[in-house]
């Protein structure tokens, strides 16, 4: 069942989705050749709780931490590790809070040092593909109407589309109906009303569309071993544009701060 929020429910939805990009602003500030993904976590966990909030990934549906830290060809959902950060990786950091019952969601990909320009390329167009998704997220539009748009920005940029992992509702669960899918055909899909709120969030890859899971029970990569980009924005439907709740300026002002 697709949940209509209030006002003050999307009020709280903000606050959770703001202190996501605050602390994805913290991490990104630590994002360097020779940090651990472990140590990423400790950050963001104790960024989180000493602003008074829970993380939302810790312990959800058994998850062991604080952050999914998914690096290269790792989609999503990768755990923090010893891995140690190396010039040229991608580092997709996917984080949640909790706050007043609400849940708050967004990932951000992030280049560590000088990368691939390819791999530039496939960062830029995965986030543009969000944008352009975003754009059809308003009332009276159907869900394939953002999936559509997501997928022929990436796939006419010559890239290919996760199809085993979706968006979601976002509200006192994490992930609640409707899925948004990152490709199908505009016109298909629930109808999108106000006071519904999405999480929209390509997963996109460098090489073929096809992936893995792994044997921890979470991680999923690339079957080819191409890189892979996520970004994801908390939405919430208005009859005009869409409100969006995720504030990544805060994420690229510290990515900035630190080059």
């Amino acid at each position: 069942m697709i949940q209509i929020k209030t006002e003050q429910e999307i009020k709280l939805l903000r606050e959770n989705n703001i202190l996501v990009s605050d602390t994805l602003a913290e991490v990104a500030k630590h994002i360097r050749p020779g940090v651990t993904t472990l140590e990423l976590n400790a950050i963001a966990e104790t960024f989180i709780r000493s602003h008074g909030a829970v993380p939302g990934f810790l312990g959800y549906g058994g998850f062991p931490y604080t952050l999914c830290v998914s690096v290269n060809e790792q989609v999503v959902h990768g755990f923090p590790s010893e891995y140690t950060l190396r010039e040229g990786d991608i580092v997709s950091v996917d984080c949640g809070t909790i706050i007043g019952g609400f849940y708050g969601d967004s990932a951000y990909t992030f280049a560590v040092g000088e990368i691939d320009p390819q791999v530039r390329k496939l960062l830029d167009v995965t986030k543009e593909a969000l944008y352009k998704g975003v754009e059809q997220a308003r009332a009276g539009a159907r869900v394939g109407d953002i999936s559509a748009a997501v997928q022929h920005c990436a796939e006419s940029n010559g890239f290919s589309v996760v199809r085993e992992l979706v968006g979601h509702g976002l509200g006192r669960d994490m992930h609640e109906e409707p899925e948004v899918p990152n490709y199908g055909n505009r016109g298909r899909g629930p109808l999108l009303k106000e006071g519904m709120v999405l999480c929209i969030e390509p997963m996109i890859n460098m090489g073929g569309r096809a992936v893995v899971f792994e044997q921890d029970g979470w991680t999923v990569r690339t079957r080819d071993r191409k890189p892979s980009a996520h970004f994801e924005f908390a939405v919430a439907i208005r009859k005009g544009e869409a409100d969006v709740l995720t504030d990544f300026r805060r994420i690229e002002d510290a990515v900035r701060s630190t080059t």
